[in-house]
């Protein structure tokens, strides 16, 4: 490491493949680009819809990727190994000081290996995050990434607690979550830019919101269970349904109930303006169920384990897997949990991260 002063000449290669991704990336380039840092961004294409990615740098204003790889879908393995050969090259050109990679994705395994097979060092911004289930592709992926590490950026104490118990402790910053400093400025912009309640007809606290894309979830049995849940609920259900779970729908022709209003993919800010200002948001993603606890939204998560244990604990989310009737049960129960408290971080992870990097310095 060098002194805190950023070293002239300091070169970041960042890559990103998804929407969390791209929220998780914006306010650290932010950061680096008023710290002077040059900074490249490499998009994989591992979420290659037009609502998942190209809008998105659109409405957060960031500059386009130099590098844009065209991964598409597939096994975790062949999307992996698609991007491999293509992310090394980028780092080869590029010669970047150390990579970026953000979050549990297949991108985020694939920028790790490409960067430590080349002797680059690797930052790993959300380390240290564990479901403790090895059957979520997720938790492998952030597991090799944090053993490959020589950066790991924790979002929350329990993070640095599940590395110290896998003895990895140098190089471990306790930073905050930079999907925080992207919610505190974006979701006040969202509720007033967006039309999203009034394009799908709903009033605030008047409907749900969901969200589910996890492979284990859009397989036909869990599918229809959900689905099934979904009918038996008294609100309106707004549903921005991911591509690799449309498809799944109509391959599996389980057909929606009445109330349940499936749309395209959602970009941010109309994301933001619907979970914001919904009584419920059911998902089963991990972003999604911080972005509810810092709207004061209660949350059922579709999972039976999540990596985010802060918000259980708190009240303000609950477990429920896909059983029809525990999914029932828990929407009609939620109601707000304990006050809400700062689990997160401050808002400037990202200003915490940038002033890291910048201690990189080459030879």
């Amino acid at each position: 490491m060098g002194s805190a002063t950023f070293a002239a000449g300091v070169r970041i290669l960042s890559v990103v493949g998804n929407r969390p991704q791209f929220v998780k990336s914006a306010p650290l380039s932010l950061a680096l680009r008023d710290r002077g840092v040059e900074e490249v961004m490499l998009h994989t294409g591992q979420h290659y819809d037009a609502e998942l990615s190209a809008v998105f740098f659109e409405e957060l204003e960031l500059a386009r990727p130099r590098y844009r790889l065209e991964t598409g879908s597939g096994t975790h393995g062949e999307q992996t190994g698609r991007m491999l050969p293509e992310i090394e090259a980028a780092v080869l050109e590029s010669n970047p000081d150390i990579v970026v990679v953000f979050g549990d994705t297949n991108s985020t395994l694939a920028g790790a290996l490409a960067a430590g097979k080349l002797l680059v060092p690797i930052a790993h911004v959300e380390a240290g995050l564990r479901s403790f289930d090895r059957w979520m592709p997720e938790e492998l992926n952030r597991t090799l990434v944090d053993r490959l590490s020589t950066m790991l950026f924790c979002p929350t104490e329990v993070a640095v607690g599940n590395l110290a118990a896998e003895g990895i402790t140098a190089g471990v910053h306790l930073v905050g979550d930079v999907m925080y400093d992207a919610n505190l400025r974006l979701a006040p912009i969202a509720r007033e830019r967006s039309g999203a309640l009034a394009a799908n007809g709903v009033e605030p606290g008047g409907y749900l919101v969901l969200t589910l894309h996890r492979e284990a979830n859009v397989a036909p049995e869990p599918l229809a269970q959900t689905v099934e849940a979904l009918g038996e609920l008294d609100e309106p259900v707004v549903f921005p349904a991911h591509p690799r779970t449309s498809t799944a729908l109509s391959t599996a022709g389980i057909p929606l109930p009445p109330n349940v209003r499936m749309i395209p993919p959602a970009g941010y800010l109309d994301f933001a303006a619907l979970a914001s200002q919904a009584r419920v948001v059911l998902t089963d993603s991990g972003g999604v169920q911080k972005e509810a606890y810092w709207y004061g939204v209660p949350c059922v998560t579709l999972r039976t384990t999540t990596e985010w244990v802060e918000t259980v604990e708190t009240g303000w989310n609950r477990l429920v897997g896909t059983d029809p009737d525990a999914i029932v049960a828990a929407v009609r129960e939620a109601a707000p949990g304990s006050e809400q408290r700062a689990l997160y971080g401050d808002g400037h992870a990202a200003e915490k991260i940038a002033d890291l990097l910048c201690t990189m310095s080459r030879g």
